[in-house]
């Protein structure tokens, strides 16, 4: 059973999905999903592959329709120009042109975004925020590391300024320093009001970055906890109790 979340109710509520499935054929893909994520909350959904994580993100960005329910974004159906404008994504591999430089496919990116033009100057330090260092932003792409492509993704993400960041297994690919600095970047983001929802595996990240965290398991947001109640090794064990009933 879904626990009930402790966190006050002061935020409004940036990301809505209200009793949300989605079949594909006969598969259930999604199975009546609740959630809210608020300005200034990060919420982490945990789950094996198939368990439901990355297809919510796409219903939320306005790539599938749900077949039951309702989902907004600030307030906006998913996949309108304001629901668009109100996110910045990252997925789990972002896709560079390689042959430009790491610094010319953000500033294709920040174009791509409706945020204007933006200095070198300004784009170098998008990318020093993110780790990735003026000698790499001057490399052409195609040397890039998964990791580094993460990191001109998530520079993107961030200077849109969004209100609402969404990340699919960010963290795939990420050195423990780069991981940690993604870490502190999306907790700035978040205390400057961006409601963050994150998928991933990471249980240990979860737990460290997280305001809330979701287990998913066959569709169904089968628990949803604030973070700061269940220390790591509880929060391994009830993911793993989780996924032995799955078997």
């Amino acid at each position: 059973m879904q626990r009930q979340s402790t966190t006050p109710d002061v935020h409004s509520e940036a990301l809505l999905l209200s009793r949300v499935s989605k079949r594909f054929g006969t598969r259930l893909a999604l199975d009546s999903i609740d959630l809210q994520v608020r300005a200034g909350e990060i919420v982490c959904l945990l789950g094996a592959n198939g368990a439901g994580k990355t297809t919510t993100i796409k219903v939320l960005l306005g790539f599938l329709e749900p077949d039951d329910g309702s989902a907004t974004v600030v307030g906006h159906a998913p996949g309108t120009r304001e629901a668009r404008r109100a996110i910045g994504f990252v997925p789990e591999a972002v896709a560079l042109y390689p042959k430009l430089t790491g610094i010319e496919n953000l500033a294709f990116l920040h174009s791509l975004n409706g945020s204007g033009v933006a200095s070198s100057e300004q784009l170098h330090a998008a990318l020093a925020d993110v780790g990735l260092d003026r000698a790499a932003a001057e490399r052409r792409a195609e040397a890039y590391s998964k990791g580094m492509r993460q990191k001109v993704g998530l520079a993107a993400a961030l200077m849109k300024r969004a209100q609402v960041l969404i990340l699919d297994e960010p963290l795939s690919g990420l050195d423990p320093d780069a991981a940690n600095q993604f870490q502190a970047l999306l907790r700035a983001g978040a205390a400057q009001g961006a409601a963050v929802l994150m998928a991933t595996h990471d249980i240990f990240r979860a737990k460290e970055i997280a305001t809330r965290i979701g287990i998913m398991r066959g569709g169904r947001l089968i628990d949803l906890l604030d973070a700061a109640d269940v220390g790591h090794s509880d929060l391994e064990a009830l993911y793993l109790k989780h996924m032995r009933l799955a078997a």
